[in-house]
């Protein structure tokens, strides 16, 4: 055969070993790459099954027939390239988008929920019908990076980040579209009892002394009886407010439930907020992640802690690594494969910074990455230092 870059063939001539390319758009192929390796019989009775007549074969090109013996086939309506490096870009801006308007629009209902209920209570619905929509519009939806523009997350920006973590982990246990919305609306009012601490407390940076603390643990029950004396808002939601630092061991507040007394929405919001409130401290997901096994036991279930490290993978958004090319990335969403994340990476001096879909070239992550082991230009680069929070998103076609 000559020497070519990639030839197209039919589908009866693949054999183990060759590298292909199948002309479907980045949706529609079952494998989810750009480039597919065939390792085995299966594989090839996959793209066999596939509605496609032939494959471009870009590498293994010596395991094929003689020139002589191999007709290139005609193609026709080809599919154009994807562009999934752009595709990446639109999807995390429009995360980061929704995100910003989503913490905007919860302001009037966080503002109105003593004085108007009513207003309060239409305001927050149309933000959970929006996260609702925004969740479900893919049948496999990912977690986006997403930040804030200050130093930490405003309380409505937590709010929509802690909602958008308990969506995701309860639409991966299969809950009914009824509980995800009790377990939405719970999320976003979960801490809107701060509202009536003292700023002096809530936004002091210094560890709080035991006075302090002792009134920032309130905030559960004030939450809880400026919600509850409306009458608009459902019994589920409710215990969130209320319940949502408690603890499966009977170690939370205030009422030091065990886990036979605290509902399943309420144990979901529970851990959703605490990685939340970890990642604040530790300023590294997956060191907040890490911290909630060593830290942790007995007071979250073991099998939620699984389902939140399977919707945020092993190196969640935001995370800094390095990458098996040598690379340095942050992790901006969140993939089928956890070892191989979308990213916004550059080289070792911050420069060359693009968007990348690592399982489109095989290049996966190797270690995550110290902020203080970076160069300022790196730093810069990726903002390593910028807030992390989270979205539902989607590859946009």
């Amino acid at each position: 055969m000559s020497k070519t870059e990639s030839i197209n063939i039919p589908l009866s001539q693949l054999v183990v070993g060759l590298t292909v390319k199948l002309p479907l758009s980045w949706f529609n192929n079952p494998f989810f790459r750009n480039k597919v390796p065939v390792t085995s019989q299966a594989e090839i009775e996959l793209i066999n099954s596939l509605d496609i007549t032939y494959v471009t074969v870009i590498d293994g090109m010596h395991l094929l027939a003689n020139d002589e013996e191999i007709k290139d086939v005609v193609v026709e309506d080809a599919v154009p390239e994807f562009d999934i490096q752009g595709a990446i870009k639109k999807s995390v801006h429009s995360g980061q988008k929704r995100f910003n308007q989503a913490a905007s629009d919860l302001r009037p209902a966080f503002s109105k929920v003593v004085s108007d209920p009513q207003l309060s209570y239409r305001e927050s619905a149309s933000v959970v019908e929006q996260l609702m929509t925004h969740l479900l519009e893919s049948k496999q939806p990912e977690i986006v990076f997403v930040t804030s523009v200050d130093k930490e997350p405003s309380l409505t920006q937590h709010s929509v980040s802690v909602a958008v973590l308990s969506m995701m982990m309860a639409n991966s246990l299969g809950l009914s579209h009824s509980e995800l919305r009790d377990l939405a609306l719970g999320c976003v009012f979960h801490d809107i009892g701060k509202l009536k601490i003292p700023d002096a407390i809530r936004r002091k940076r210094k560890d709080l002394t035991t006075v302090e603390l002792n009134y920032m643990k309130t905030h559960p029950n004030l939450g809880y009886e400026m919600l509850d004396r409306s009458g608009l808002f459902p019994a589920p939601m409710l215990d969130i407010v209320l319940h949502h630092h408690e603890c499966l061991d009977g170690s939370g507040y205030p009422n030091k439930l065990n886990e036979v007394m605290i509902p399943k929405l309420t144990q979901i919001a529970a851990l959703a907020n605490d990685y939340a409130g970890l990642l604040l401290k530790t300023g590294s997901p997956q060191v907040a992640l890490g911290t909630l096994f060593k830290t942790r036991v007995g007071k979250h279930g073991k099998d939620l802690i699984q389902v939140l490290v399977k919707v945020l993978g092993i190196y969640p958004p935001g995370s800094i690594v390095k990458l098996s090319d040598g690379s340095i990335a942050k992790v901006m969403m969140t993939s089928r494969d956890s070892k191989q994340p979308h990213v916004y990476s550059c080289n070792d001096r911050g420069s060359q910074a693009v968007f990348r879909c690592l399982t489109d070239e095989d290049v996966s992550v190797v270690e995550t990455v110290k902020a203080d082991s970076l160069s300022e230009k790196v730093v810069s680069t990726l903002q390593v230092q910028s807030p992390v929070c989270f979205y539902p998103s989607h590859i946009i076609e």
